[in-house]
Protein backbone atom coordinates (compact mmCIF):
# COMPACT_ATOMS: atom_id res chain seq x y z
CA UNK A 1 0.00 0.00 0.00
CA UNK A 2 3.24 2.55 0.67
CA UNK A 3 6.13 3.09 0.35
CA UNK A 4 8.23 4.82 3.32
CA UNK A 5 8.41 8.54 1.74
CA UNK A 6 5.53 8.56 -0.63
CA UNK A 7 6.71 10.08 -3.97
CA UNK A 8 10.33 10.17 -2.67
CA UNK A 9 12.02 7.24 -2.81
CA UNK A 10 10.81 3.13 -2.32
CA UNK A 11 11.81 1.36 0.80
CA UNK A 12 14.11 -1.09 -0.89
CA UNK A 13 16.32 1.89 -1.20
CA UNK A 14 16.85 1.52 2.30
CA UNK A 15 19.50 -1.88 1.73
CA UNK A 16 21.85 0.82 0.80
CA UNK A 17 22.03 2.92 3.41
CA UNK A 18 23.80 0.62 6.36
CA UNK A 19 23.31 1.57 9.51
CA UNK A 20 25.13 4.52 11.76
CA UNK A 21 25.86 3.73 14.98
CA UNK A 22 28.38 6.46 16.52
CA UNK A 23 29.16 9.98 14.97
CA UNK A 24 31.83 9.04 12.78
CA UNK A 25 31.56 8.58 9.21
CA UNK A 26 30.36 4.87 8.75
CA UNK A 27 28.80 5.40 5.41
CA UNK A 28 32.19 5.82 3.98
CA UNK A 29 33.16 2.09 3.66
CA UNK A 30 35.41 0.74 0.59
CA UNK A 31 33.26 -2.86 -0.81
CA UNK A 32 34.53 -6.29 -0.74
CA UNK A 33 33.02 -6.43 -4.01
CA UNK A 34 34.33 -3.68 -6.60
CA UNK A 35 30.97 -4.04 -8.64
CA UNK A 36 28.47 -3.18 -6.08
CA UNK A 37 27.51 0.65 -5.67
CA UNK A 38 28.01 2.26 -2.66
CA UNK A 39 27.81 5.89 -2.62
CA UNK A 40 25.41 6.98 -1.08
CA UNK A 41 23.01 9.23 -2.53
CA UNK A 42 21.13 12.06 -1.13
CA UNK A 43 17.47 11.08 -1.58
CA UNK A 44 18.80 7.50 0.09
CA UNK A 45 20.36 9.51 3.24
CA UNK A 46 16.90 11.44 3.49
CA UNK A 47 15.17 8.40 3.91
CA UNK A 48 16.76 6.90 6.23
CA UNK A 49 16.66 10.32 8.11
CA UNK A 50 12.80 9.65 8.20
CA UNK A 51 12.63 5.93 8.80
CA UNK A 52 15.10 5.92 12.08
CA UNK A 53 11.50 7.04 13.11
CA UNK A 54 9.11 4.33 11.56
CA UNK A 55 11.61 0.95 11.71
CA UNK A 56 14.47 -0.59 13.57
CA UNK A 57 16.84 -0.85 10.96
CA UNK A 58 17.14 -2.04 7.17
CA UNK A 59 16.00 -5.01 7.26
CA UNK A 60 12.45 -4.77 9.00
CA UNK A 61 11.15 -6.38 11.84
CA UNK A 62 13.23 -9.33 11.67
CA UNK A 63 16.88 -7.34 10.18
CA UNK A 64 19.45 -6.02 12.17
CA UNK A 65 18.80 -2.99 14.30
CA UNK A 66 20.19 -0.02 13.86
CA UNK A 67 21.45 0.45 17.12
CA UNK A 68 24.88 -1.79 18.16
CA UNK A 69 23.91 -4.08 21.44
CA UNK A 70 20.33 -3.61 21.34
CA UNK A 71 17.12 -5.68 20.67
CA UNK A 72 15.48 -4.58 17.34
CA UNK A 73 12.14 -6.01 18.24
CA UNK A 74 12.14 -3.38 21.36
CA UNK A 75 14.17 -0.70 20.46
CA UNK A 76 11.81 0.65 18.02
CA UNK A 77 11.66 4.81 18.44
CA UNK A 78 7.60 4.48 19.12
CA UNK A 79 7.90 1.94 21.09
CA UNK A 80 10.74 3.28 23.67
CA UNK A 81 9.08 6.85 23.66
CA UNK A 82 5.81 5.18 24.73
CA UNK A 83 7.41 2.92 27.23
CA UNK A 84 9.08 6.03 28.73
CA UNK A 85 5.93 8.49 28.72
CA UNK A 86 2.94 5.95 29.53
CA UNK A 87 4.22 2.93 31.75
CA UNK A 88 5.61 5.44 34.32
CA UNK A 89 2.15 7.47 34.77
CA UNK A 90 -1.24 7.35 35.60
CA UNK A 91 -2.67 5.73 32.34
CA UNK A 92 -0.69 2.30 31.38
CA UNK A 93 0.92 -0.32 33.54
CA UNK A 94 2.48 -3.59 32.05
CA UNK A 95 3.17 -7.16 33.89
CA UNK A 96 5.23 -8.19 31.00
CA UNK A 97 8.86 -9.59 32.72
CA UNK A 98 11.19 -7.73 30.31
CA UNK A 99 14.25 -6.34 31.70
CA UNK A 100 13.09 -2.53 32.61
CA UNK A 101 9.62 -2.86 32.30
CA UNK A 102 8.58 -3.26 36.15
CA UNK A 103 10.98 -0.33 37.14
CA UNK A 104 8.83 2.05 34.65
CA UNK A 105 5.80 0.59 36.27
CA UNK A 106 7.00 1.79 39.37
CA UNK A 107 9.08 4.59 38.86
CA UNK A 108 12.05 3.22 39.53
CA UNK A 109 14.61 3.44 36.58
CA UNK A 110 17.99 4.65 37.40
CA UNK A 111 21.30 5.32 34.51
CA UNK A 112 21.33 1.46 34.27
CA UNK A 113 17.75 0.73 32.53
CA UNK A 114 18.07 -1.16 29.51
CA UNK A 115 15.02 0.25 27.63
CA UNK A 116 15.86 4.20 28.33
CA UNK A 117 19.46 3.35 27.12
CA UNK A 118 17.95 1.66 24.07
CA UNK A 119 15.55 4.77 23.60
CA UNK A 120 18.42 7.46 24.41
CA UNK A 121 20.77 5.64 21.62
CA UNK A 122 17.99 5.16 19.00
CA UNK A 123 17.46 9.20 19.60
CA UNK A 124 21.00 10.11 18.59
CA UNK A 125 21.10 7.57 16.11
CA UNK A 126 18.90 9.20 14.31
CA UNK A 127 20.87 12.64 15.20
CA UNK A 128 23.80 10.74 13.41
CA UNK A 129 21.90 10.08 10.26
CA UNK A 130 20.85 13.89 10.02
CA UNK A 131 24.36 15.23 10.93
CA UNK A 132 25.80 13.13 8.11
CA UNK A 133 22.98 14.08 5.61
CA UNK A 134 23.32 17.70 6.37
CA UNK A 135 27.37 17.66 6.30
CA UNK A 136 27.18 15.56 2.98
CA UNK A 137 24.34 17.13 1.05
CA UNK A 138 23.16 19.94 3.42
CA UNK A 139 23.45 22.17 -0.22
CA UNK A 140 21.21 19.32 -2.23
CA UNK A 141 17.93 20.55 -1.55
CA UNK A 142 17.07 23.34 1.02
CA UNK A 143 13.68 22.16 1.40
CA UNK A 144 14.87 18.51 2.57
CA UNK A 145 17.95 20.05 4.27
CA UNK A 146 14.91 21.91 6.64
CA UNK A 147 13.15 18.75 7.00
CA UNK A 148 16.21 16.78 7.90
CA UNK A 149 17.12 19.91 10.36
CA UNK A 150 13.46 19.37 11.93
CA UNK A 151 13.46 15.31 12.52
CA UNK A 152 16.57 16.40 14.31
CA UNK A 153 15.27 18.91 16.43
CA UNK A 154 12.79 16.26 17.28
CA UNK A 155 14.84 13.71 18.37
CA UNK A 156 16.72 17.11 20.53
CA UNK A 157 13.33 17.69 21.95
CA UNK A 158 12.56 14.46 23.04
CA UNK A 159 16.58 14.20 24.97
CA UNK A 160 15.53 17.36 26.57
CA UNK A 161 12.43 16.51 27.62
CA UNK A 162 13.61 13.14 28.94
CA UNK A 163 16.91 13.55 29.90
CA UNK A 164 17.17 17.50 30.06
CA UNK A 165 21.28 18.13 29.98
CA UNK A 166 22.18 16.17 27.63
CA UNK A 167 24.80 15.21 24.72
CA UNK A 168 25.32 18.21 21.67
CA UNK A 169 26.80 17.47 18.44
CA UNK A 170 25.83 18.58 15.34
CA UNK A 171 28.39 17.41 12.79
CA UNK A 172 30.36 14.33 12.24
CA UNK A 173 33.55 14.23 14.47
CA UNK A 174 35.65 12.18 16.66
CA UNK A 175 35.49 14.74 19.20
CA UNK A 176 33.40 13.63 22.46
CA UNK A 177 29.91 16.01 22.63
CA UNK A 178 29.97 18.62 25.22
CA UNK A 179 27.01 18.62 27.30
CA UNK A 180 24.36 21.30 26.75
CA UNK A 181 22.07 22.29 29.84
CA UNK A 182 18.45 21.91 29.44
CA UNK A 183 17.64 26.02 28.69
CA UNK A 184 20.76 25.57 26.25
CA UNK A 185 19.19 22.96 24.57
CA UNK A 186 16.05 25.31 24.54
CA UNK A 187 17.32 27.89 22.64
CA UNK A 188 18.87 25.44 19.93
CA UNK A 189 15.29 24.26 19.71
CA UNK A 190 13.85 27.31 19.21
CA UNK A 191 16.46 28.62 17.24
CA UNK A 192 16.32 25.74 14.44
CA UNK A 193 12.75 25.66 14.16
CA UNK A 194 12.60 29.25 13.42
CA UNK A 195 15.21 29.30 11.04
CA UNK A 196 14.14 26.66 8.81
CA UNK A 197 10.18 27.27 9.24
CA UNK A 198 10.33 29.63 5.72
CA UNK A 199 11.91 26.77 3.98
CA UNK A 200 9.41 24.02 4.88
CA UNK A 201 6.37 23.17 2.58
CA UNK A 202 3.73 25.23 3.20
CA UNK A 203 1.38 23.95 5.80
CA UNK A 204 -1.24 21.71 3.38
CA UNK A 205 -3.36 18.77 4.66
CA UNK A 206 -2.73 15.55 3.08
CA UNK A 207 -3.74 11.97 2.20
CA UNK A 208 -1.09 9.15 1.36
CA UNK A 209 -2.62 10.02 -2.20
CA UNK A 210 -0.81 13.29 -1.99
CA UNK A 211 2.70 13.96 -2.60
CA UNK A 212 4.77 14.97 0.32
CA UNK A 213 2.36 12.66 2.48
CA UNK A 214 4.78 11.53 5.68
CA UNK A 215 7.33 14.59 5.03
CA UNK A 216 6.90 17.81 7.50
CA UNK A 217 5.80 20.80 6.28
CA UNK A 218 5.41 24.35 8.25
CA UNK A 219 2.74 23.01 10.15
CA UNK A 220 4.87 20.17 12.01
CA UNK A 221 7.41 22.98 12.84
CA UNK A 222 4.13 25.26 14.24
CA UNK A 223 3.09 22.43 16.60
CA UNK A 224 6.74 21.14 18.06
CA UNK A 225 7.48 25.33 18.72
CA UNK A 226 4.35 25.27 20.30
CA UNK A 227 5.02 21.99 22.47
CA UNK A 228 8.51 23.52 23.58
CA UNK A 229 6.72 26.71 24.64
CA UNK A 230 4.06 25.02 26.51
CA UNK A 231 6.53 23.14 28.35
CA UNK A 232 8.98 26.19 28.43
CA UNK A 233 8.65 26.83 32.53
CA UNK A 234 9.71 22.92 33.30
CA UNK A 235 12.64 23.57 30.55
CA UNK A 236 13.71 27.44 31.58
CA UNK A 237 12.15 28.06 34.32
CA UNK A 238 10.43 31.11 31.97
CA UNK A 239 6.80 30.84 30.65
CA UNK A 240 6.25 31.21 27.44
CA UNK A 241 2.63 30.70 27.02
CA UNK A 242 1.70 33.61 24.43
CA UNK A 243 4.25 32.27 21.98
CA UNK A 244 2.58 28.75 22.25
CA UNK A 245 -0.97 29.69 21.69
CA UNK A 246 0.53 32.08 19.00
CA UNK A 247 2.10 28.88 16.93
CA UNK A 248 -0.76 26.12 18.28
CA UNK A 249 -3.48 29.21 17.05
CA UNK A 250 -1.31 29.01 13.29
CA UNK A 251 -1.71 24.84 13.14
CA UNK A 252 -5.75 25.30 13.73
CA UNK A 253 -6.43 27.81 11.37
CA UNK A 254 -4.30 26.36 8.61
CA UNK A 255 -5.67 23.52 6.15
CA UNK A 256 -5.18 20.68 8.64
CA UNK A 257 -8.54 20.23 10.79
CA UNK A 258 -9.96 17.56 12.90
CA UNK A 259 -11.82 14.73 11.47
CA UNK A 260 -15.34 15.15 12.54
CA UNK A 261 -16.61 12.66 10.64
CA UNK A 262 -17.38 9.33 11.05
CA UNK A 263 -17.36 6.24 8.57
CA UNK A 264 -19.90 3.27 8.73
CA UNK A 265 -19.44 1.94 12.40
CA UNK A 266 -16.77 3.54 13.07
CA UNK A 267 -16.36 7.38 15.05
CA UNK A 268 -14.87 10.42 13.85
CA UNK A 269 -11.98 9.65 16.78
CA UNK A 270 -11.47 5.95 15.93
CA UNK A 271 -10.83 6.57 12.50
CA UNK A 272 -7.84 8.25 13.63
CA UNK A 273 -6.22 4.90 15.15
CA UNK A 274 -7.08 2.28 12.15
CA UNK A 275 -5.45 0.71 9.24
CA UNK A 276 -6.79 2.95 6.38
CA UNK A 277 -6.41 6.68 8.46
CA UNK A 278 -3.93 7.88 5.93
CA UNK A 279 -6.49 7.12 3.05
CA UNK A 280 -9.34 8.81 4.66
CA UNK A 281 -10.43 12.24 6.25
CA UNK A 282 -8.51 11.00 9.44
CA UNK A 283 -5.06 11.86 7.49
CA UNK A 284 -6.18 15.30 7.07
CA UNK A 285 -5.25 15.63 11.17
CA UNK A 286 -2.21 13.83 10.78
CA UNK A 287 0.63 17.15 10.83
CA UNK A 288 3.34 14.59 10.97
CA UNK A 289 2.24 10.69 10.20
CA UNK A 290 4.88 7.80 10.68
CA UNK A 291 4.15 5.53 7.65
CA UNK A 292 3.40 1.95 8.23
CA UNK A 293 2.70 -0.28 5.66
CA UNK A 294 2.33 -4.21 6.61
CA UNK A 295 4.68 -5.55 3.61
CA UNK A 296 7.27 -2.76 3.17
CA UNK A 297 7.88 -1.38 6.00
CA UNK A 298 7.37 -3.58 9.16
CA UNK A 299 8.29 -3.19 12.48
CA UNK A 300 7.65 -5.09 15.88
CA UNK A 301 7.66 -1.01 17.49
CA UNK A 302 5.71 1.23 16.01
CA UNK A 303 2.16 0.89 15.69
CA UNK A 304 1.96 -3.26 15.84
CA UNK A 305 3.22 -2.94 19.01
CA UNK A 306 0.12 -0.19 19.75
CA UNK A 307 -1.76 -2.54 18.63
CA UNK A 308 -0.58 -5.99 19.48
CA UNK A 309 0.52 -5.20 23.03
CA UNK A 310 -2.69 -3.89 24.39
CA UNK A 311 -4.93 -6.83 23.00
CA UNK A 312 -5.23 -9.85 24.08
CA UNK A 313 -7.00 -13.29 22.17
CA UNK A 314 -10.40 -12.73 23.53
CA UNK A 315 -9.98 -9.91 22.18
CA UNK A 316 -8.84 -10.49 18.59
CA UNK A 317 -12.17 -9.34 16.85
CA UNK A 318 -11.10 -5.48 17.66
CA UNK A 319 -7.70 -6.06 16.67
CA UNK A 320 -7.10 -6.97 13.08
CA UNK A 321 -3.90 -8.00 13.20
CA UNK A 322 -2.97 -11.50 13.85
CA UNK A 323 -0.97 -10.54 16.71
CA UNK A 324 -2.17 -10.42 20.36
CA UNK A 325 0.50 -9.77 22.82
CA UNK A 326 -1.39 -9.07 25.92
CA UNK A 327 0.88 -6.92 27.95
CA UNK A 328 -0.17 -2.85 28.57
CA UNK A 329 -3.32 -2.25 29.86
CA UNK A 330 -5.16 0.90 31.76
CA UNK A 331 -4.25 1.90 35.56
CA UNK A 332 -7.80 2.55 37.38
CA UNK A 333 -7.31 6.35 36.85
CA UNK A 334 -7.24 6.96 33.17
CA UNK A 335 -10.42 4.74 33.41
CA UNK A 336 -12.07 7.40 36.09
CA UNK A 337 -11.64 10.32 33.94
CA UNK A 338 -14.71 9.15 32.02
CA UNK A 339 -16.10 7.31 35.37
CA UNK A 340 -15.00 9.16 38.25
CA UNK A 341 -17.68 7.27 40.46
CA UNK A 342 -16.24 3.75 40.04
CA UNK A 343 -19.39 2.49 37.87
CA UNK A 344 -18.10 2.04 34.85
CA UNK A 345 -19.59 -1.14 33.03
CA UNK A 346 -18.73 -4.59 31.69
CA UNK A 347 -19.13 -3.64 28.09
CA UNK A 348 -16.81 -3.83 24.72
CA UNK A 349 -15.57 -0.81 23.60
CA UNK A 350 -18.30 0.89 21.58
CA UNK A 351 -20.72 0.26 24.60
CA UNK A 352 -18.41 1.53 26.77
CA UNK A 353 -18.00 4.76 24.63
CA UNK A 354 -21.41 4.97 24.60
CA UNK A 355 -21.93 4.45 28.36
CA UNK A 356 -19.12 7.40 28.85
CA UNK A 357 -20.73 9.47 26.47
CA UNK A 358 -17.24 9.97 25.28
CA UNK A 359 -16.25 8.45 21.74
CA UNK A 360 -12.89 8.59 23.04
CA UNK A 361 -12.94 5.97 25.92
CA UNK A 362 -12.43 3.06 23.77
CA UNK A 363 -11.97 0.87 26.67
CA UNK A 364 -13.30 -3.42 26.61
CA UNK A 365 -14.14 -4.38 30.27
CA UNK A 366 -15.49 -7.62 29.59
CA UNK A 367 -13.68 -10.48 31.94
CA UNK A 368 -11.66 -7.97 33.45
CA UNK A 369 -11.28 -6.05 36.87
CA UNK A 370 -10.66 -2.42 37.19
CA UNK A 371 -7.67 -2.89 39.84
CA UNK A 372 -4.33 -3.64 38.33
CA UNK A 373 -4.34 -5.99 41.81
CA UNK A 374 -1.76 -8.75 40.13
CA UNK A 375 0.18 -6.78 38.06
CA UNK A 376 1.02 -10.22 35.80
CA UNK A 377 -2.08 -10.72 34.97
CA UNK A 378 -3.47 -8.89 31.43
CA UNK A 379 -7.07 -9.14 32.91
CA UNK A 380 -6.34 -7.10 36.07
CA UNK A 381 -7.16 -3.81 34.50
CA UNK A 382 -9.18 -2.90 31.91
CA UNK A 383 -8.27 -3.36 28.40
CA UNK A 384 -7.39 -0.56 25.46
CA UNK A 385 -8.74 -0.85 22.26
CA UNK A 386 -8.07 2.18 20.49
CA UNK A 387 -5.40 1.36 18.48
CA UNK A 388 -6.07 -1.41 15.46
CA UNK A 389 -5.73 -2.66 11.96
CA UNK A 390 -9.03 -2.77 10.51
CA UNK A 391 -10.11 -0.31 7.91
CA UNK A 392 -13.54 1.74 7.59
CA UNK A 393 -14.71 -0.11 4.70
CA UNK A 394 -13.98 -3.42 5.25
CA UNK A 395 -11.40 -3.83 2.77
CA UNK A 396 -8.73 -6.12 3.19
CA UNK A 397 -5.17 -5.28 4.77
CA UNK A 398 -1.64 -6.04 3.03
CA UNK A 399 -0.65 -8.08 5.93
CA UNK A 400 -2.55 -10.45 8.48
CA UNK A 401 0.05 -9.66 10.75
CA UNK A 402 1.98 -6.37 10.03
CA UNK A 403 -0.24 -3.25 10.33
CA UNK A 404 -1.10 -0.60 7.61
CA UNK A 405 -1.92 1.83 10.43
CA UNK A 406 0.25 4.86 10.31
CA UNK A 407 1.22 6.30 13.72
CA UNK A 408 -0.23 9.84 13.74
CA UNK A 409 3.22 11.58 15.84
CA UNK A 410 1.51 14.90 15.69
CA UNK A 411 -2.46 15.98 15.30
CA UNK A 412 -3.91 18.75 14.82
CA UNK A 413 -5.76 18.52 18.20
CA UNK A 414 -2.70 18.86 20.55
CA UNK A 415 -2.62 22.79 18.83
CA UNK A 416 -6.47 23.22 20.48
CA UNK A 417 -5.16 21.84 23.89
CA UNK A 418 -2.40 23.91 23.29
CA UNK A 419 -3.63 27.09 22.86
CA UNK A 420 -6.63 26.49 25.39
CA UNK A 421 -4.13 25.91 28.16
CA UNK A 422 -1.98 28.44 27.21
CA UNK A 423 -4.96 30.69 27.26
CA UNK A 424 -6.10 29.68 30.74
CA UNK A 425 -2.65 29.88 31.96
CA UNK A 426 -2.25 33.49 30.76
CA UNK A 427 -6.12 34.41 32.48
CA UNK A 428 -6.21 32.95 35.73
CA UNK A 429 -6.38 29.65 35.12
CA UNK A 430 -9.39 29.03 33.44
CA UNK A 431 -10.00 28.55 29.80
CA UNK A 432 -13.08 30.72 28.70
CA UNK A 433 -14.73 31.99 25.34
CA UNK A 434 -12.41 30.61 22.76
CA UNK A 435 -10.14 28.88 25.16
CA UNK A 436 -12.97 26.98 25.87
CA UNK A 437 -14.12 26.47 22.34
CA UNK A 438 -11.05 24.88 21.70
CA UNK A 439 -11.89 21.75 23.94
CA UNK A 440 -15.14 22.01 23.06
CA UNK A 441 -14.02 20.98 19.45
CA UNK A 442 -12.33 18.24 20.51
CA UNK A 443 -15.83 16.71 22.89
CA UNK A 444 -18.13 17.92 19.71
CA UNK A 445 -16.11 15.51 17.83
CA UNK A 446 -16.10 12.74 20.61
CA UNK A 447 -20.34 13.19 21.15
CA UNK A 448 -19.13 14.63 25.09
CA UNK A 449 -20.87 17.05 26.60
CA UNK A 450 -19.32 21.14 26.52
CA UNK A 451 -18.96 23.46 29.26
CA UNK A 452 -18.72 27.33 28.67
CA UNK A 453 -15.14 27.23 31.16
CA UNK A 454 -12.49 24.89 32.05
CA UNK A 455 -10.02 24.80 35.09
CA UNK A 456 -6.74 23.97 34.62
CA UNK A 457 -7.39 20.62 36.25
CA UNK A 458 -10.06 19.85 33.49
CA UNK A 459 -7.74 20.60 31.23
CA UNK A 460 -5.19 18.13 32.50
CA UNK A 461 -7.92 15.51 32.59
CA UNK A 462 -8.81 16.29 28.95
CA UNK A 463 -5.17 16.22 27.49
CA UNK A 464 -5.83 12.56 29.01
CA UNK A 465 -9.02 11.44 27.57
CA UNK A 466 -7.96 12.62 23.96
CA UNK A 467 -4.21 11.56 23.64
CA UNK A 468 -3.66 8.91 26.10
CA UNK A 469 -1.77 5.71 25.25
CA UNK A 470 -0.26 8.05 21.94
CA UNK A 471 3.28 8.25 24.23
CA UNK A 472 3.15 11.91 25.68
CA UNK A 473 1.35 11.69 29.35
CA UNK A 474 4.64 12.06 31.73
CA UNK A 475 5.47 15.48 29.61
CA UNK A 476 1.45 16.46 31.03
CA UNK A 477 1.84 15.38 34.45
CA UNK A 478 5.10 17.08 34.65
CA UNK A 479 3.69 20.27 33.14
CA UNK A 480 0.92 20.65 35.87
CA UNK A 481 2.87 19.46 39.03
CA UNK A 482 1.13 15.89 39.19
CA UNK A 483 4.26 13.70 38.52
CA UNK A 484 7.46 13.47 40.53
CA UNK A 485 7.91 15.49 43.90
CA UNK A 486 5.39 16.53 46.51
CA UNK A 487 1.84 16.12 44.58
CA UNK A 488 -1.61 15.12 45.93
CA UNK A 489 -2.02 13.40 42.49
CA UNK A 490 -1.54 9.74 42.92
CA UNK A 491 -2.54 6.35 40.61
CA UNK A 492 -2.17 2.70 42.10
CA UNK A 493 1.10 1.77 42.01
CA UNK A 494 2.95 4.71 41.77
CA UNK A 495 5.90 4.59 43.31
CA UNK A 496 6.09 1.09 44.05
CA UNK A 497 3.12 1.59 46.34
CA UNK A 498 -0.30 -0.21 45.48
CA UNK A 499 -1.72 2.64 47.06
CA UNK A 500 0.27 4.81 45.25
CA UNK A 501 2.35 7.28 46.72
CA UNK A 502 5.46 10.29 46.19
CA UNK A 503 8.54 9.87 44.41
CA UNK A 504 11.34 12.19 44.21
CA UNK A 505 11.06 15.07 41.83
CA UNK A 506 14.63 14.47 40.60
CA UNK A 507 12.90 11.66 38.38
CA UNK A 508 11.11 13.77 36.39
CA UNK A 509 14.51 13.81 34.44
CA UNK A 510 15.81 10.39 33.66
CA UNK A 511 19.49 9.42 34.56
CA UNK A 512 22.07 9.48 31.62
CA UNK A 513 22.77 5.87 30.56
CA UNK A 514 25.95 4.99 32.84
CA UNK A 515 27.20 3.30 29.47
CA UNK A 516 27.76 6.83 28.02
CA UNK A 517 28.99 8.45 30.79
CA UNK A 518 31.71 6.26 31.00
CA UNK A 519 32.17 6.41 27.30
CA UNK A 520 32.48 10.13 27.35
CA UNK A 521 34.03 12.61 29.88
CA UNK A 522 32.40 15.77 29.35
CA UNK A 523 29.43 14.28 30.75
CA UNK A 524 27.42 14.68 34.43
CA UNK A 525 25.05 12.79 35.66
CA UNK A 526 21.79 14.51 36.20
CA UNK A 527 21.27 15.47 39.90
CA UNK A 528 19.90 12.97 42.32
CA UNK A 529 20.99 9.80 40.54
CA UNK A 530 24.42 8.41 41.60
CA UNK A 531 27.34 8.30 38.75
Amino acid sequence: MKTYIKNIIPAAALLLAVGLNSCTKDLDVEPIDPNLQTKIQPEQLFNKCYANIAVAGNGGANGDCDVDGIDGGTSGFVRQMWNANELTTDESICGWGDEGIANFCYNTYDASHPMLRGYYYRLYTGISFCNQYLQEFGDYNSTMSAEVRFIRALDYFLLMDGWGNVPFVTGITSEKPVQYSRAEMFNFIESELLEIEPQLSAAVAKKSTDAGYGRVDKAAAWLLLARLYLNAEVYTGTARYDKAAQYAEQVMTSSYKLNMTGAGSWSAYQMLFMADNGETSAAYEAVFPILQDGVRTTSWGTSLFLIASTHDADMVDSNGTTETWGGNRARPELIAKWFPNGNAPEAGPKDFAKAAGDDRAIIDSRGRTIDNTDVSAFKNGFAVAKFNNFTTTGASTSSAQFPDADFFMFRAAEAYLTYAEAQARMGGGTAQNAAAQAINQLRIRANATTKDSYTLDEICDEWCREFYYEGRRRMDLIRFGKFGGSSDYNWQWKGGSYAGRSFEAYKNIFAIPSTDLNANPNLTQNPGYAN
